[in-house]
């Protein structure tokens, strides 16, 4: 079951994560500034995540899980062949593309906190760090694939219409794996192991008493999710970040996307090594985070090329980290009944962060050394906050001694 989600979101991610390493350029092309890329590619990053908090509790209510993740696939796998036709629509062109890049996020929002319940479910019967490892790493081969599929046709045809016209196949090819992953397994909480369900009692019982006393579990699963919002008020968006690779013209257009599945690449790996170390050393793998992203500015938004790969091999790997052992965390942190929300209420602070990120790059793009100081702020305050959770996580799970 996980090797079968992770097929499918590599699939999808071809489409999705072709399409986003060349939204910038395309963008530009047809009008935009490097403010109006920002907020653009940060509105619909920012929809994707704050939606979930709609999507997440809805699936709680109704369970209908696999339906929430039907939809969402369906929208990706629609708009963003669509994207082809948007530089033949003139001035119309630059709205559209954004309509279309908006509903390409709308559908990951409503998919993911259903998808991510199933997977959890899945997971329990490996290990949530390794099964969302295995799963973000099978997820970030499509979004490696993708881009070199863009970056090949756009190196044989000069022009970058006919890429999105081609990941159709990919698109198809994902709704058919879906279908047949619903067919075989129409309940994947049957994978979850007795002792893990055992655990995820407890841990929800603790969580209940210490909440009624002194704010427990609901308290560290907030001071959490600020933190990583913090961290993801750092990411500078790959729409800025391609927008400057184009517009200094240091690498070749069709080079863009090979920029970008690098980055990717980078993220297999460390959503595969954290989620892993993730389930041997606990939640302080993920205090590498915040240091990872701090660099993320200086390096990515340089105009000497190999720091400006650098940079995106940086910030694939903390997307990576923040892709799959974060949502491990969550799972554990999140009572089982209410997981759903619990994504949704997380990725709200994420999306508001990542808009106010993107448009922040986009707004200073030509004063990068303010930028850069104020995402490092950003990331202190991230890790000071991330060591309390990790502190207090500790103290909810240490058993107490028997009253006399």
């Amino acid at each position: 079951m996980v090797v079968g989600l992770g097929l499918v979101s590599l699939t999808v991610d071809m489409v999705a994560d072709g399409a986003r390493s060349i939204s910038g350029p395309l963008l530009a092309q047809l009008g935009a500034s490097a403010l109006a890329v920002g907020a653009i590619t940060g509105a619909t990053e920012a929809a994707g995540f704050t939606l979930r908090l709609v999507s997440g509790p809805l699936a709680d209510r109704t369970r209908r899980y696999w339906d929430f993740t039907f939809i969402g696939y369906a929208l990706t796998a629609l708009s963003v062949p669509l994207l082809a036709i948007t530089p033949t629509l003139g001035v119309a062109g630059l709205s559209v593309a954004a309509a279309l890049l908006f509903t390409e996020r709308v559908g990951k929002a409503i998919r993911s906190p259903a998808k991510t319940v199933l997977l959890a479910d899945a997971a329990g019967a490996v290990g949530r760090g390794r099964g969302f490892g295995v799963h973000k790493t099978l997820d970030q081969v499509g979004a490696f694939l993708g881009p070199l599929v863009v970056a090949g046709v756009i190196a044989l045809t000069g022009v970058m219409w006919p890429a999105f016209l081609v990941l159709i196949i990919p698109a198809a090819i994902a709704m058919l794996l879906l279908v047949r992953l619903r067919r075989r397994v129409p309940d994947p909480s049957a994978y979850a192991r007795a002792p893990e369900a055992a655990r995820s009692n407890q841990v929800e019982a603790r969580s209940t008493v210490t909440a009624n006393t002194r704010g427990g579990l609901h308290v560290t699963f907030m001071l959490f999710a600020v933190s990583f919002a913090l961290s993801t008020f750092g990411m500078v968006g790959f729409g800025v970040i391609s927008f400057h690779l184009a517009d200094s013209g240091i690498v070749e257009l069709s080079v863009i996307p090979l920029i970008f599945a690098l980055g990717m690449l980078a993220a297999a790996v460390s959503a595969l090594v954290n989620g892993w170390a993730y389930d041997r050393i606990g939640a302080s793998v993920m205090l590498v985070v915040p240091v990872l992203v701090a660099c993320i500015p200086a390096l990515a938004l340089s105009t000497v090329v190999p720091a400006a790969v650098a940079g995106v091999v940086v910030w694939g790997a903390a997307v990576g980290i923040q892709d799959s052992t974060v949502k491990a965390l969550v799972a554990d942190l999140a009572p089982s009944g209410r997981r759903g929300t619990a994504y949704g209420v997380f990725a709200v602070l994420q999306g508001a962060t990542t808009f106010a990120s993107a448009t922040l790059a986009g707004a200073l793009y030509h004063d990068r050394a303010l930028l850069t100081g104020i995402i490092a702020a950003a990331q202190l305050c991230s890790l000071v906050l991330l060591i309390t959770v990790i502190r207090r996580r500790r103290r909810l799970e240490t058993p107490k001694a028997p009253s006399e």
